[in-house]
């Protein structure tokens, strides 16, 4: 961890829920699930449970990043959604503020990545060991001193949209890991996970559950 936890208290914003599927909006500074030790025991899904007494876990959300995050109720919809994650039939968009100006408006980052063992948790692009990852983006909004950005990653790995950010020199504001330079400018990592798209469990039907960036 980059600092002591302290995470977040207040309610955990419910966005959607039914027989099969839980949605919620993941504040920043809340682990996704429990870390190692007692002191790294409070997390979303332990949160959740008291109320969602069968709630499983499908993917995860960096503690840092805040934003929509989809949990099963049942074991059929924990492997139904964990397929569509697998076989990249889910469709994430999120929002980040970047350091400087972020051009051409639109384009794709496709850079293998791997764990820094040195450094872990940090992660690493490497051309040699590392594990495919790409990330498509969309300037929103740019200045020379920041650009808002949407990002929107075809896989899935470990820090994917932080490092790809970084190796493009435009770190996203507020990293503790990536850009401590600017953490102490703000409050919290500049990356939200804004929108997710996906089939539902019951039926296959399209969803697409939306949480508004807070910055």
């Amino acid at each position: 961890m980059s600092a002591a936890y302290s995470p977040p208290s207040g309610d955990i914003p419910i966005l959607h829920a039914d027989h099969e599927i839980l949605v919620v909006d993941k504040p920043a500074g809340l682990l996704s699930v429990p870390g190692k030790g007692p002191e790294l025991a409070d997390c979303l899904i332990a949160r959740l449970r008291t109320a969602f007494p069968t709630v499983l876990l499908v993917h995860r959300l960096d503690r840092d990043t805040s934003g929509v995050m989809v949990f099963a109720l049942t074991p059929h919809a924990q492997r139904h959604l964990g397929l569509q994650f697998e076989h990249r039939r889910t469709k994430k968009t999120y929002l980040a503020r970047v350091a400087g100006r972020l051009e051409p408006k639109t384009g794709q980052v496709d850079l293998p990545l791997i764990v820094d063992w040195p450094n872990r948790p940090l992660q690493k692009v490497d051309h040699e060991t590392g594990r495919p990852a790409q990330t498509d983006w969309r300037v929103i909004k740019a200045s020379d001193a920041e650009t808002r950005v949407h990002l929107m990653p075809l896989t899935g790995r470990s820090h994917q949209l932080r490092v790809h950010m970084l190796a493009l020199g435009h770190p996203i504001l507020g990293d503790p890991f990536y850009a401590p330079d600017t953490a102490a400018e703000h409050p919290r990592l500049m990356l939200h996970a804004e929108e997710l798209r996906l089939r539902h469990p019951d039926g296959g039907l399209g969803h697409k559950f939306r949480a508004a960036a807070p910055f």
